[in-house]
């Protein structure tokens, strides 16, 4: 079940058509986050996690933007308890950042050279079968 926060009001009207997804992501999150992570780099223990958060935001955002078929007092809702990455949509709406993996991605001071992701480099702009792992969030290319 997804977490409500307690003294909130009441989900609104949609709210138990969404919710077996979110259970089901939050089962799959659950798991990623008691799965063994014995001989993996300690930035790859969190990459499932990365996924799967990027998946539960993507959700709401195609549910809102694309698909229409939520109201915006849930998307509010969704939003307000954490359900869904504010920052991340906003930067989903953006021209050039549709398929944005994770914000760290983004963020400069992240990166040795404060210069973006690896994972943002056009597919067309790097060498020619050389594979692209980002070390954050284990994104293979997002750029658009």
């Amino acid at each position: 079940m997804v977490k409500v926060r307690k003294g909130t009001k009441p989900p609104p009207d949609g709210w138990d058509l969404i919710e077996p997804t979110l259970d089901e992501i939050e089962a799959k999150m659950r798991e990623a986050e008691l799965a063994p992570h014995e001989g993996k780099r300690k930035v790859e223990t969190l990459w499932p996690i990365f996924k799967i958060h990027h998946q539960k935001s993507r959700y709401i955002y195609d549910l809102y933007y694309k698909r229409k078929t939520i109201s915006k007092e849930l998307y509010d809702y969704c939003v307000k308890q954490s359900v869904a990455d504010k920052n991340l949509i906003a930067q989903w709406k953006k021209q050039g950042y549709e398929n944005l993996c994770c914000l760290r991605c983004i963020q400069p001071r992240d990166t040795n050279f404060n210069k973006k992701c690896i994972c943002r480099v056009p597919k067309e702009k790097l060498e020619e079968g050389k594979v692209v792992e980002c070390v954050h969030c284990g994104c293979r290319g997002c750029s658009g």
